[in-house]
This record gives C-alpha cells, sequence and structure tokens, in this order.
C-alpha cells in the first residue's frame, strides 16, 4: 500500500471496464490521453480507469463513478500514424476523493486504496468448481447465446478470484451491471452478485421460463 500514488491520472473512458487482475488492450489516440500515457511511462507507469457516470457533451468533464481500477501498462507500442497500443494490468480498485486542479490536458484525482487492500493479495485460492459450477452453466448458455468465446478450460485453472473477476468483466452484462460488480466488497459478494444478474438474463420474471 506504501507504494501507491495518492494522485492518479484518469481516464474516464466509457463503455470499458477493468478489474484487478485482469490484463485487458487499449487503443490510445486522443492527444490528451496520449500526453497521459507519456507522463505515465516516464514515472510509474500506472493510470487510473473509471466509468463516467454519463457524458453530456464534449465541452463539460463527465462525472465520474466513484470507483475505479489502477492498472499498470505491461505492453506499449507506437503505430506508424501516433497511436499507442498498450496493454494494461488491473491491480487494484480505488475510491475518487476529490478532482486535483492542474494545467495538464487530463484529469487528476486524489484518491484511496484502504477498502480494498484484499485486491493486492497475491495468495492463490484453490479452486473450488463446485463454487462456480451453477454460475459457469448460466454463463455458457448466455454466452453461447450472444456469440462470445471463452476458454473454460484455462478459466478453471486459475485462482478463484481471477477467474470471478475475468467472468464479471468479459461477461455480456451492461455497464452499470459491471460497475456494481467491481464495486462489490469482497469476492464472494462478487460471486452472488454474478449470480443474482444471471437470473435476470436467464429466466423471464413473469412465467419464470428460461428465455431463448
Amino acid at each position: 500500500m506504501k507504494n501507491l500514488p495518492n494522485i492518479l491520472p484518469i481516464f474516464p473512458l466509457s463503455n470499458f471496464i477493468i478489474f484487478p487482475k485482469t490484463t485487458v488492450p487499449l487503443n490510445i489516440f486522443e492527444p490528451r490521453y496520449i500526453d497521459m500515457i507519456n507522463d505515465s511511462m516516464k514515472s510509474n507507469k500506472l493510470i487510473g480507469m473509471i466509468q463516467p457516470k454519463k457524458v453530456n457533451d464534449d465541452l463539460t468533464p463527465p462525472v465520474l463513478h466513484n470507483i475505479g481500477c489502477l492498472g499498470k501498462i505491461t505492453s506499449f507500442k507506437e503505430t506508424e500514424d501516433g497511436r499507442y497500443l498498450i496493454e494494461l494490468k488491473g491491480l487494484i480498485r480505488f475510491e475518487v476523493i476529490k478532482e486535483i486542479k492542474s494545467n495538464k490536458k487530463y484529469r487528476e484525482y486524489s484518491v484511496d486504496f484502504k477498502r480494498f487492500e484484499d485486491d493486492l493479495n497475491d495468495k492463490k485460492e484453490q479452486l473450488k468448481f463446485s463454487d462456480l459450477e451453477l454460475i459457469f452453466k448460466d454463463l455458457k448458455t448466455l454466452f453461447e447465446k450472444r456469440g462470445f468465446i471463452i476458454n473454460w478450460k484455462e478459466l478453471e485453472k486459475q485462482s478463484l478470484d481471477e477467474t470471478i473477476n475475468a467472468l464479471a468483466m468479459a461477461s455480456p452484462f451492461s455497464l452499470e451491471e459491471k460497475q456494481v460488480l467491481l464495486e462489490a466488497e469482497n469476492l464472494n459478494l462478487r460471486k452472488n452478485k454474478i449470480a443474482e444478474i444471471l437470473t435476470t438474463y436467464t429466466y423471464d420474471i413473469f412465467d419464470n421460463t428460461t428465455i431463448q
């Protein structure tokens, strides 16, 4: 915890969410975020990813959710047309405190990591397939209907937290639902939230029949 910065550059990216212990690719092309990546690469390679609650217009900075995820740049490549292709690894969630005024083109916030210290726990839990069996079954059905392809055998080899976070991020849930999962205080609550959300996708609430 002592090595984590108190102030983060914030990337308020719509239609995107990252969870701890997952890795995602990003295509950076806006000049202000090119600047952010340049600054980050010169220092600790850390940026804060967070979802805007809503985007009003191009002139008004969007209001942000209270919880985001710290990401570390693990891969970097510049294209011929000046875009940056990076890979970002989710490390730990954070709570935004307040925006910091600066002359930079991108936004910076003071943040707090205390609530989410367990995200940095490297202890590998033995994956208990029985804990996820029903979730796997319903997710497989939902993924197949939506045309999603998941390597389930590889997922089962991961630790329990890596598996649940990967499923939460890759799922065809809405961004609001994924934000709820991100904000779930611990792994068990996140697992239960996935199961709860799944019931709204797999069952018709009016006649309790499986949706085709």
